[in-house]
């Protein structure tokens, strides 16, 4: 197998999953980030569990990785620890992946302008000030030139630029015929929660009553993660975001809708249609309703 792709940046740092010795019922989360990451990890919890109530604590039991805040050796020290099955979460392509025939990699997409917005709140509520410079405040037009600029790997890269999110699909469609390796979409995850919760517990290999299965995703619905946003935020509870709450901004897709001028959403489009074809353009964009869209039509959905 070759050796993984390297992938470090200011924050993150894929080296770091050398550390990590890969188990054949690991599940791993591989996202750019905004794009449903803690939604994924808690369905898995929830589902892993059996509990409803489950306590997901999803920075600890499920760690990030890649991320430089805690040493590598204490965080590989804890993951080896762990008796039960694990959850993994990375922010790396997954090229950049130590990869296993037997352990479950799930990757989450979610559009790139509705991840971009997303993160744009996300960095102004956390005490960080590594993306300054591409989110400078009060200045949305340098910060979507900059999301169209970034370079996909190095330092831009934890700003996630669009070329970033773009290398995240591209390397995930080339494992997506591997049987352990599963793409999925923030908006088919929001339009078909029963569907993404029979297709998760389908690779987790469980099965519960129909009236358990409800209970969980009652869980998991974005209303009751909000209003229990300390329990299910990375890091709820400890301070670490200004507000916990805000963490889960809306959950909604198409907020970018008239926030763009024609010019920016132009070169937005060049992009996208220099890098994809329309059809995998379609599916990043829309997930499985964008099957139904088509190439004439897209630009005055975009719009």
């Amino acid at each position: 197998m070759a050796h993984p792709k390297r992938y470090i940046g200011g924050l993150t740092d894929s080296r770091r999953w050398d550390m990590v010795r890969i188990r054949p019922d690991d599940v791993i989360v591989v996202t750019p980030p905004k794009s449903g990451t803690t939604w994924m990890q808690t369905i898995i919890a929830l589902l892993m569990s059996g509990d409803p109530d489950v306590e997901t604590d999803v920075s600890i039991k499920m760690p990030w990785v890649d991320i430089r805040m805690r040493e590598i050796e204490d965080v590989a020290a804890r993951i080896e620890g762990m008796q039960h099955r694990r959850c993994l979460k990375s922010h790396t392509p997954l090229d950049g992946l130590p990869l296993d025939q037997h352990a479950q990699y799930i990757c989450v997409f979610r559009h790139p302008l509705d991840a971009h917005f997303s993160f744009r709140n996300h960095i102004r509520n956390i005490p960080l000030n590594l993306y300054d410079m591409f989110y400078p405040e009060g200045d949305d037009d340098r910060t979507f030139k900059r999301f169209l600029d970034g370079a996909a790997e190095g330092f831009d890269m934890d700003a996630m630029p669009l070329a970033h999110i773009i290398q995240h699909y591209q390397a995930a469609l080339a494992l997506a015929d591997q049987p352990n390796v599963s793409l999925f979409h923030y908006a088919d995850m929001s339009r078909n929660l029963t569907g993404t919760f029979t297709r998760v517990a389908e690779l987790l290999g469980v099965t519960y009553p129909a009236d358990l299965m409800a209970d969980l995703m009652q869980s998991a619905r974005f209303e009751h993660m909000k209003s229990n946003a300390a329990r299910y935020a990375p890091g709820g509870g400890t301070g670490f975001m200004e507000s916990d709450s805000a963490f889960f901004q809306s959950g909604s897709s198409g907020k970018w809708h008239g926030q763009l001028n024609t010019a920016q959403m132009d070169s937005y489009d060049q992009i996208m249609e220099s890098c994809l074809s329309a059809d995998t353009r379609r599916w990043l964009e829309y997930g499985d309703a964008g099957k139904k869209v088509r190439p004439a039509e897209l630009k005055n959905k975009l719009r």
